[in-house]
């Protein structure tokens, strides 16, 4: 193997002239630690690196090496072998920027039982298609773009509430705040993060008060 040199590919062809198996075994061992020192910047930080170099010893030995080491032998037929391709992802989706993701929050929607809880999902995730859309498109898109898309994506099941919501425009306070409390209910992971964003604005703003009026007193 080019990557090791000839100087350790003879000392691999020695190691196979060695008739007692025990000192075989233990000339192995050295010669696995010696091709460690060679490529310094490879850590052995994991089982699969020493079990990568004791194949390339097998390799260079021809498969011929008999060692008790601490793993078996690779197949020769695996050398060489092509790895395995990864299957192309099998969903279809109808708008590919924005993604699989969006489509199970419009499902998780869909499936939410409680009428107000619902509207609240809906309006999030109108808010996030809508920045979504902006990332890819590189445009601005009109609002009923992106209500219209939450129909087709539902199979209009979500198209009652769709008409409801679409009345007030996604940048409007009342559907920024909705979409805001659902990102911060306890069922989000980035609910705890969020509370300590808030915590320390109040902190911050605690302690802009008191050095406001610190400095007044100091005036005075």
């Amino acid at each position: 193997m080019k990557e090791y040199g000839s100087s350790v590919q003879k000392l691999v062809n020695y190691i196979m002239t060695v008739e007692d198996h025990e000192q075989r075994t233990k000339y192995a061992f050295i010669m696995v630690e010696l091709m460690k020192q060679i490529h310094p910047n490879m850590k052995d930080t994991q089982q699969d690196y020493s079990k990568k170099l004791w194949d390339d010893l097998y390799i260079m030995s021809n498969f011929a090496l008999d060692v008790q080491g601490p793993f078996p032998p690779p197949s020769p037929e695996s050398v060489g072998k092509a790895p395995r391709k990864v299957a192309y992802n099998q969903h279809h989706l109808k708008f590919k920027h924005y993604g699989r993701n969006v489509e199970l929050l419009i499902l998780r929607a869909i499936a939410e039982e409680k009428l107000e809880d619902k509207k609240i999902l809906v309006a999030y995730i109108a808010r996030l298609m809508k920045g979504f859309y902006v990332t890819w498109n590189k445009d601005s898109v009109d609002d009923s773009v992106i209500w219209q898309n939450i129909k087709d994506m539902s199979e209009n099941l979500l198209g009652t509430i769709v008409d409801e919501l679409s009345q007030e425009t996604l940048g409007h306070a009342k559907v920024a705040n909705n979409a805001r409390n659902t990102y911060n209910a306890t069922e989000y992971p980035n609910n705890n993060t969020n509370n300590r964003n808030n915590n320390f604005r109040k902190n911050n703003n605690f302690r802009n008060n008191n050095n406001n009026r610190n400095n007044n007193f100091r005036k005075k």
